[in-house]
């Protein structure tokens, strides 16, 4: 982990590593998806039902991870959970990510709901986001997780309705 130059009080422009591998291990349903053989595959083949939202998503889900991986706050380590709320936090991002990975398991057997889609697929990786950014004292990225939550369960919810 590196710190360059401040951008925000209290973080820097930087790279965490650790920010790098939370995002590919966050990644991993996508990784697999190709190799399962889905008899229908909704959340990759929904309508869209707005532009607009569907580009701040992409904004806002991009940015997420910008932040994640390149603002580093100016005390943190490379890797700490020690006091009660990094140690809170860091579960409770680590309990979401297993709650995502429950619904991709759920949703490569064929439990493709509404509810499914939305409660752990698309929920979850914004909460996931705001959960790293709590733990690492990122605030930048707590408050565009929020955002991104907001905005992502909007999008897709509004495509399913749709479809």
């Amino acid at each position: 982990m590196f710190r360059c130059f401040k951008v925000f009080p209290h973080q820097y422009l930087g790279f965490w590593l650790v920010g790098l591998l939370l995002f590919i291990l966050q990644e991993i349903p996508y990784m697999v998806m190709p190799l399962i053989k889905l008899e229908s595959n909704p959340i990759m083949t929904m309508p869209e039902s707005s532009l607009v939202l569907e580009r701040l998503e992409k904004l806002l889900g991009s940015l997420c991870i910008a932040l994640m991986i390149f603002l580093v706050h100016e005390n943190a380590v490379f890797f700490s959970v020690k006091s009660g709320t990094e140690r809170l936090f860091f579960w409770l991002a680590m309990g979401v990510l297993l709650l995502n990975f429950f619904g991709w398991a759920l949703y490569f057997a064929g439990h493709q709901s509404q509810f499914v889609m939305l409660a752990f697929l698309v929920v979850m990786p914004p909460l996931y986001y705001v959960f790293v950014g709590l733990w690492r004292s990122n605030e930048p990225l707590t408050v565009c997780g929020c955002v991104f939550l907001v905005v992502h369960f909007l999008h897709v919810w509004g495509n399913l309705r749709m479809g």
